[in-house]
């Protein structure tokens, strides 16, 4: 099954590659290797804002990494000229989360990301990451995730 008929059988979208909001490219391509740059959590009713231990609880911040993830398969559609079925493999994600100090539940936060990459595309959606906390992130959302991608 290709990743755009997962997608359809998620009752999933991928949203418009974002444009850049500063100075840098949104994805760069060097060799078989896509470099995507921080995407933000952001829906279809604008930015998913708020702190992980204050006013976002981990369900919901799951749910904000799950569409920063429809982002860098938008970005990496985008990158691949529209075609998806060029994926190798997910490599990396590099996620933060905006979090209080006493919060310790980032990566429970981020398996809203990695779970639906590997539900999309299975072993090939299995990825080294990080998760780390950040006392603010840009526009006051919850989270942002970059990626490392293979493709061929």
């Amino acid at each position: 099954m290709t990743i755009d008929a997962n997608l359809a059988e998620l009752g999933l979208t991928l949203p418009e590659a974002p444009a850049p909001a500063a100075n840098y490219v949104p994805y760069v391509v060097a060799g078989d290797m896509v470099y995507v740059s921080g995407q933000i959590s952001a829906d279809e009713n604008g930015l998913i804002t708020g702190t992980l231990g204050a006013d976002v609880d981990v369900a919901a911040g799951q749910a904000a990494a799950r569409r920063c993830a429809l982002s860098l398969l938008a970005q990496l559609k985008a990158a691949c000229g529209g075609d998806l079925s060029r994926l190798v493999r997910v490599v990396k994600l590099g996620a933060f989360v905006n979090s209080t100090a006493d919060f310790t539940e980032q990566p429970q936060v981020v398996n809203g990301a990695s779970d639906l990459l590997v539900e999309l595309l299975g072993d090939a959606g299995r990825h080294t990451r990080s998760a780390v906390s950040s006392p603010s992130l840009p526009m006051g959302v919850a989270v942002e995730i970059d990626a490392v991608f293979q493709i061929k």
